[in-house]
């Protein structure tokens, strides 16, 4: 509705004093002779009103001002500037409209729409542009307008498309749909191709809008982009520097208006016309909520709204598979059967299984009989004492597959938090290998849009067999002197921004064993793997790992499969690796009489004593003090396959003036023997021990319940070499503490 700020206009006072004839006269000819004089010095002085007084407001008229602010994303918001552009139009003494935008953009329908319904308004009326802020499709509404201001600073630009492609279907047998896209819409693969055809209306707005104005190409333009106001200037995507009085002043001119007044039109009712959510908090996962995928926006979200955006992943709660191949999930890995489907239905069929393990301790030992581990973007790094054991596993003839993609989805927050791409690089560096920081794309040939690449250099290599090319979709460079498939020369890397030819996958041959690293993950799931020539690559990978055999372990002592009571002299120092939830640190093993063993760590020393044949009587640590009212005892040696022992004791945990008591009953068991690398690379012949203890304490009437449980590993040179327990607390809630021991170095004394 209008604001109107004009006056009524008034009549000249003097014309009806002339309409009724002088007092006295009377009537007749004379009558009428007066009548018709009076009636036609009325006429005059009526015209001569007119003239002075109305002419004064037909050479005058309103230039309207029409204010989009915010983002666009619903259809009320949208409605509401369509009717200021259709109020505008029917009111004929608005003579020109003024544009000004400070948006981002929005949905890509709503967007359009208020961009049709003002270029129908620039058809009949001069439209000029004050651009304070327009990014996407911000400038695609502004490029409706005949003349296009900004500030020198202006943000300008972000030409292009954001799309939240169409879920998977999962069928269900009580909702029915009658075809395949009944769901989803569109067909995944075509929808890179969708995001074209709305880029392609973008642009073409711009080129119809601008004309020989515009010096930018649309390769520029299909990069997004922003531009500072003087630079839209410089390439035609806006005409002038200025201010909202020189564009009132330009639509003026265009209207041919020499006096006029400015009027805001304002939108009826005030329904969220600044938009839901202002720049710094709008997120992917709001704009779903909006919208259900799948959706298209010319809107400008920046790196930051989709960083805080929630990434679901399948969740796989797999605590132990064994298998032929194995998929480690220990470290937060954001993988799932549902990104290897392809690949483990090849392997199926070549009579190979494959397993996902969500913990280190199990992943350990099933490595023991597998033949490949799949390490795919985790989030958490990997440790001194697991890299030891992965690398050793390559050694012995094991095949390596590192999976990575820097794509959101496969990232996720945590691993965010952990520098993006650092948790599977402290892996891969191990190899020679490092995924590099950002993605590639091409602006020449790519499959739908610019980070879906085409590569078609490859090394001799079987993995290749029958390959001409693949599309990887947003892929990592991979950066090792063992490349084998590179991305044309003339790609671009986002964090270098230099083009060249970079490798996007690697094959290390290590050891006896071979490492895998491949810069995307997306190509190996459906449907993207039926891509060119994809689909023959996972049937290639498939073949190499069911072809890949290890060597046994050196196992020259299994034959005795025993282990003696260890004879350690007194003042030997062990070195370990600890990780207690992931977090690595050193723990140091002093045995310092044949009755006291002390335990340094970085948050305090433990000390504890034994009886002179070694069991266990108590510890000590920070002035609390624990001692067992039978000895724990050390294990029956010698050890031999399947020997298992018994314990339980009370116990007193004292603090100064106060006591609890305790109580704990444990059972091992010898399971198998194994050869164990250390850190420094030494090798022992260990029994792996399983145990299982319940620990209670009372404490006012509760009973607060920890479970141990998990295995270790003890030979007769050294004692324990490694370790891997679980504790689960039970105390009102569940709380879960993992800790790990590796041995890294021994001195002896004596």
């Amino acid at each position: 509705m209008v604001n109107r700020l004009g006056a009524q206009m008034s009549i000249c006072p003097t014309a009806t004093s002339f309409l009724c004839p002088p007092r006295g006269l009377g009537g007749g000819c004379l009558r009428h002779r007066y009548l018709a004089l009076a009636l036609a010095l009325a006429l005059a002085l009526s015209s001569a009103c007119l003239y002075y007084g109305w002419s004064r407001w037909l050479r005058r008229g309103y230039i309207g001002v029409i204010r989009i602010r915010g983002y666009i994303l619903s259809p009320s918001v949208a409605e509401a500037y369509s009717e200021l552009a259709r109020e505008a139009m029917a009111n004929d003494s608005i003579k020109a409209v003024v544009l000004v935008i400070d948006s981002f953009g929005g949905y890509s329908d709503y967007v359009e729409q208020i961009y049709l319904d003002l270029k129908e308004l620039a058809r009949r009326k001069p439209l000029v542009a004050l651009l304070v802020n327009a990014l996407s499709g911000g400038y695609y509404i502004a490029v409706a307008a005949d003349y296009i201001f900004v500030h020198p600073t202006s943000f300008v630009g972000a030409v292009g498309v954001i799309a939240l492609a169409p879920p998977m279907l999962i069928p269900s047998e009580v909702v029915l749909e009658t075809g395949p896209y009944k769901h989803t819409g569109f067909r995944r693969l075509l929808f890179f191709y969708n995001l074209s055809h709305a880029l392609d209306a973008f642009i073409g707005a711009i080129e119809e809008g601008r004309g020989d104005r515009l010096r930018a190409s649309r390769a520029e333009l299909s990069r997004g982009l922003i531009y500072l106001g003087v630079e839209a200037v410089k390439l035609g995507l806006a005409d002038e520097v200025g201010s909202l009085q020189r564009a009132i002043e330009e639509a003026a001119h265009r209207a041919g208006l020499i006096s006029y007044e400015v009027i805001e039109l304002q939108p009826r009712r005030y329904y969220g016309v600044r938009g839901y959510y202002s720049w710094g908090n709008l997120t992917l996962d709001k704009l779903e909520e909006l919208h259900p995928p799948p959706s298209l926006y010319y809107i400008y979200l920046g790196a930051e709204g989709i960083v805080k955006s929630r990434v679901e992943r399948p969740s796989m709660n797999i605590t132990r598979i064994g298998g032929r191949v194995l998929v480690d999930l220990s470290h937060g890995n954001m993988i799932s059967w549902w990104d290897l489907d392809a690949l483990i239905a090849e392997l199926a069929q070549l009579n190979v299984t494959v397993g996902f393990v969500d913990d280190w301790g199990r992943l350990e030992e099933e490595l023991v009989n597998a033949s490949c581990l799949i390490v795919a973007s985790p989030t958490m790094p990997y440790g001194e004492e697991e890299r030891a054991r992965i690398r050793e596993f390559v050694e012995d003839g094991g095949l390596l597959l590192l999976l990575f993609d820097p794509s959101f989805e496969y990232i996720g927050q945590r691993g965010l938090a952990a520098y993006v791409i650092a948790p599977i690089n402290t892996l891969a560096a191990e190899f020679g290998i490092y995924f590099a920081k950002g993605f590639l794309y091409s602006e020449e040939e790519f499959y739908g849009i610019y980070r879906n690449i085409y590569v078609r250099d490859f090394a001799n290599h079987s993995l290749f067999k029958g390959i001409n090319a693949m599309v990887l979709f947003t892929t990592a460079p991979v950066k090792s002197r063992w490349g084998v498939a590179w991305a044309p020369n003339g790609t671009y890397s986002s964090a270098a921004e230099v083009p060249g030819r970079y490798a996007v996958m690697a094959v290390a041959e290590w050891g006896n064993g071979t490492v895998l690293a491949v810069g995307d993950i997306t190509f190996l799931k459906e449907p993207y793997c039926h891509v060119a020539d994809n689909y023959e690559f996972i049937v290639n990978l498939a073949t190499l790992i069911a072809n890949s055999t290890r060597r046994p372990l050196n196992v020259s002592k299994v034959e005795a499969e025993r282990i003696e009571e260890p004879q350690i002299p007194v003042g030997t120092v062990k070195t370990y690796v600890e990780r207690v939830n992931g977090e690595e640190r050193l723990m140091k093993w002093i045995k310092v009489s044949e009755t006291e063993v002390v335990v340094e760590r970085p948050e305090g020393v433990t000390h504890y004593y034994y009886d002179e044949e070694g069991n266990l009587v108590g510890w000590e640590a920070d002035g609390l003090k624990c001692a067992y009212e039978e000895p724990l005892p050390k294990p029956p040696y010698p050890l031999t396959r399947g020997k298992a022992w018994r314990y339980s004791t009370g116990y007193a945990l004292v603090r100064g003036e106060e006591e609890l008591k305790g109580e704990l009953e444990g059972v091992e068991r010898v399971e198998d023997f194994e050869v164990i690398k250390a850190l420094d690379g030494k090798e022992y012949f260990c029994a792996r021990v399983a145990v299982r203890i319940v620990d209670r304490i009372y404490l006012g009437g509760l009973n607060l319940t920890t479970i141990i449980e998990g295995h270790y590993w003890i030979s007769s040179e050294v004692g324990t070499v490694k370790q891997y327990l679980t504790y689960t607390y039970h105390d009102g809630g569940i709380k879960v503490i993992t800790r790990s021991l590796m041995l890294k170095s021994v001195s002896r004394g004596g």
